[in-house]
């Protein structure tokens, strides 16, 4: 998606409305003071450059540049500096001065100085080493210090240059206060989330592993003790579905319980690679569907819980594209790298008569988004163009788990 064009300019449309209303307040201002006091002593100063028109054609140049001063504040800092010392010398060494003054005490730099000096001092964040050095020329020639005790003219340049810089300062403590204060409460509710992962493994360890247990157990006794050679097989299924179940379960246990801020050591989780995609392609191809399934880069060994989300990816959007897309083409793609693994499947549109009383409402998505996130991962699922849909998810190599901890 394409940003607006004020995006170049500002963060949100509140800085935006700021800024313009600032630069149309102060061009009104400053002709309502030209209609009041049309008259300029000393107007013939001016005469060697044919008038005010200089003057008042770079105040206009840097009033309408004031709208770029959130991101280009050296670009406005730049001419300030160079406009006040041209001043200062054409003053001390030529025909006179080409901005406006009225008093001799009045700063020898441009009327919007103190807006360009606070703007560089709050939002320059790179070489701010030269913006000091700028600012310094610009405070040396408005301060005067060779007309030392006119202390008019001191302070006028103080109030020009000095009490900016001070503001801006100001500002950036305050800034850096609130940012600090914001990274603070975003750590808070990190730990409380990791209180309510940890809470909620030992929840899931003590009640729904128990009873998967003995599920298990259960299903292998009946198993060794039917006599019905039917009865046995379908315990002895049970009995391995619990056992896989019981294993997903621990590893995503693993997880939740396994603290972020914890050290990885890779060496300590067993190695494992990615399960059989080609049966499970192979499934799908059986009931009519039409499925290629490429595999990219050199297949490298992964945690188990990697693997088994991988498999569930594959798995979710092989049957997303049955329910709702019979008939389409289905692309299954996984790219192998050094330290992640990439899971691609794409359909085509629909070619034939969808199932009907479709259900789940996208909660198989919902609930593969934050298995896959649980692990480290990023996930999408969205339309591509032509009626398609793509369900992608990238993988980390590595996830530590409660296994590996221990290991």
């Amino acid at each position: 998606m394409e940003h607006p064009w004020w995006r170049l300019l500002w963060n949100d449309r509140r800085e935006a409305v700021f800024d313009i209303a600032l630069v149309v307040g102060l061009h009104v201002f400053v002709w309502t003071l030209g209609r009041l006091y049309p008259g300029v002593p000393g107007i013939e100063r001016y005469d060697w450059i044919g008038g005010l028109w200089l003057a008042h054609l770079l105040n206009t140049a840097l009033g309408i540049g004031l709208l770029a001063r959130r991101r280009y504040p050296m670009a406005l800092l730049w001419p300030v500096a160079v406009i006040s010392v041209a001043q200062a010398l054409l003053i001390a060494f030529g025909p006179g001065p080409f901005l406006q003054i009225n008093l001799p005490s009045d700063p020898w730099a441009p009327g919007l100085t103190p807006l360009v000096v606070y703007a560089a001092v709050v939002y320059q964040r790179r070489a701010r080493w030269l913006m000091w050095v700028l600012i310094g020329f610009v405070t040396l020639v408005c301060l005067r210090p060779w007309t030392f005790p006119d202390t008019d003219t001191v302070l006028g340049g103080a109030l020009w240059s000095i009490v900016p810089v001070l503001l801006g300062l100001s500002a950036l403590g305050l800034r850096d206060r609130a940012e600090r204060a914001e990274r603070e409460q975003e750590l808070r509710a990190e730990q409380a989330r990791a209180d309510e992962r940890a809470r909620l493994a030992v929840e899931m360890h003590d009640v729904v592993t128990h009873r998967i247990n003995l599920m298990v157990l259960q299903a292998g006794a009946l198993a060794v003790a039917g006599e019905d050679p039917a009865v046995r097989r379908a315990a002895e299924e049970l009995r391995a579905s619990g056992s896989q179940a019981l294993t997903e379960l621990r590893d995503l246990v693993g997880v939740l319980r396994r603290s972020e801020t914890e050290p990885q050591d890779h060496r300590a989780d067993p190695p494992a690679s990615l399960p059989d995609l080609d049966e499970l392609v192979a499934q799908s191809e059986a009931v009519g569907m039409s499925v290629r399934f490429t595999v990219d880069g050199r297949p490298g060994p992964v945690t188990s819980a990697v693997a088994r989300t991988a498999y569930r990816v594959v798995q979710e959007g092989l049957t997303n594209a049955h329910k709702h897309a019979p008939g389409a083409h289905v692309d299954v793609r996984v790219l192998h790298s050094d330290d992640r693994v990439r899971v691609l499947v794409r359909n085509t549109a629909t070619a034939g008569p969808r199932e009907p009383n479709d259900s789940g409402g996208g909660v198989g998505l919902l609930g593969l988004q934050q298995r896959v996130e649980l692990v480290g991962g990023t996930f999408r699922a969205e339309p591509v163009d032509g009626g398609g849909f793509e369900v992608e998810a990238i993988l980390p190599g590595y996830v530590p788990t409660e296994e590996s901890a221990d290991a």
